[in-house]
């Protein structure tokens, strides 16, 4: 058990936009800075929610009120650093009693420069994110600014969301391959949009050999990869900024190649398709959100870290308006009728909003990378039987 020095008092303060401020202590590194403020239920898995990528240019706070008692491991980041802009906790733990810590958070956060609050109200400011939506924020300590006109206003000049994509920001900068971790059954690319490394370890589970590519890769470099199947990851940002990724994967799609998207890229298959996609007022963060798959009746418990949704109907099937076919809402949030999932009928292409590699939890939906597998071995099938009948 190890104690953790972090410096108790020095001030710090949460600036919204609104003008609404929350005075703590500094956690982590101190300095300024800005991103937009929302809310992560779950109690366990704040080192994963620290560095998966679809968190960049936002400012967490977590719900559960103490955080940090576990430490830092090296077994459970998602990429190889913290992507946050900023960290909000009501309670940071004094001790580190895991036996896999290799480090304390706080000291975590210091090292990669990310800058946090302690002591504040969360729950308050929880009940004040839910009322009024997730909002742009600063956090502010050490040698920041101290007036609040002055810090209300660079909080003010600061970028919405919306319209933002910061995909460029979070993807990988060169080709990686991965090999399979069992019978081998094709090669799939995915479109690093922010991809956390446990899809990619479900992904080669499941026989793929996995080539992780720059989000700035269109077709003809997908297509010299001579891909089996296609994956649009998870990611930060704005669907609606996206106009290339999406492009690149309606020709994709037409080429006949299996899809499957998560997050970012079921909001993305949404907008090729031909739905809209829209900002949510609070999204949905964290663990233990109850999604329905229509097809099994299951609820399913799942991780979501999204602000952003598909806009599509509910109910029945759809025509596609670029082409594709039927398309069916496959799964639907139980809290707020949410689009959790899409459905092609006449294309071998899906997509569910929610993160089914769930890393810290919990587990109900790795049937999909299952599903996934089954489809694009089925694609293969075909096209092998399509083939012989060519050259007979």
């Amino acid at each position: 058990m190890t104690e953790v020095a972090y410096r108790r008092n020095a001030p710090a303060v949460l600036v919204l936009e609104d003008g609404t401020r929350f005075e703590g202590h500094a956690f982590g590194a101190t300095g300024v800075t800005l991103g937009e403020a929302v809310f992560a239920t779950g109690m366990t898995g704040y080192q994963e929610t620290l560095t998966d990528p679809s968190y960049a240019g936002q400012i967490v706070m977590q719900t559960a009120p103490h955080i940090g008692n576990t430490g830092v491991n090296d077994e459970d980041p998602e990429s190889s650093r913290i992507w946050v802009a900023g960290y909000v906790v009501r309670d940071p733990s004094r001790m580190v009693s895991n036996f896999r810590a290799k480090r304390s958070l706080t000291d975590e956060l210091a090292s990669f420069g990310v800058i946090g609050i302690s002591g504040i109200d969360t729950r308050a400011l929880t009940r004040h994110l839910r009322d009024s939506g997730a909002m742009r924020a600063g956090i502010f300590s050490g040698d920041a600014p101290t007036e609040p006109d002055e810090q209300l206003a660079i909080v003010a000049a600061s970028p919405q969301m919306s319209g933002q994509n910061l995909s460029a920001s979070v993807s990988t900068v060169d080709v990686r391959i991965i090999d399979p971790r069992s019978e081998r059954i094709g090669r799939v690319v995915v479109l690093d949009l922010g991809v956390k490394e446990s899809t990619l370890n479900y992904l080669a589970d499941e026989g793929f050999e996995v080539a992780v590519v720059p989000q700035s890769f269109g077709v003809a470099e997908i297509r010299a990869l001579s891909p089996d199947a296609l994956f649009y990851s998870n990611g930060p940002g704005d669907p609606g900024a996206s106009d290339r990724h999406v492009d690149a994967l309606r020709t994709l799609l037409r080429d006949g190649l299996p899809f499957f998207g998560i997050c970012f890229g079921n909001q993305l298959l949404g907008r090729a398709l031909g739905f809209g996609t829209y900002k949510l007022p609070f999204g949905h963060r964290g663990i233990n959100q109850p999604v329905l798959d229509r097809a099994t009746g299951r609820v399913e418990i799942t991780t979501h870290n999204h602000g952003f949704a598909v806009s599509a109907p509910l109910d029945g099937v759809t025509d596609s308006s670029e082409g594709f076919g039927r398309v069916e809402v496959s799964h639907v949030d139980l809290n707020d009728n949410v689009v959790e999932g899409l459905n092609c009928l006449d294309i071998p292409a899906f997509s569910v909003q929610y993160h089914p590699e769930a890393a810290a939890g919990p587990h109900d939906s790795h049937y999909l990378f299952r599903r996934f597998r089954d489809l694009v071995v089925d694609n293969l099938r075909g096209r092998d039987v399509a083939t012989a009948r060519k050259e007979a």
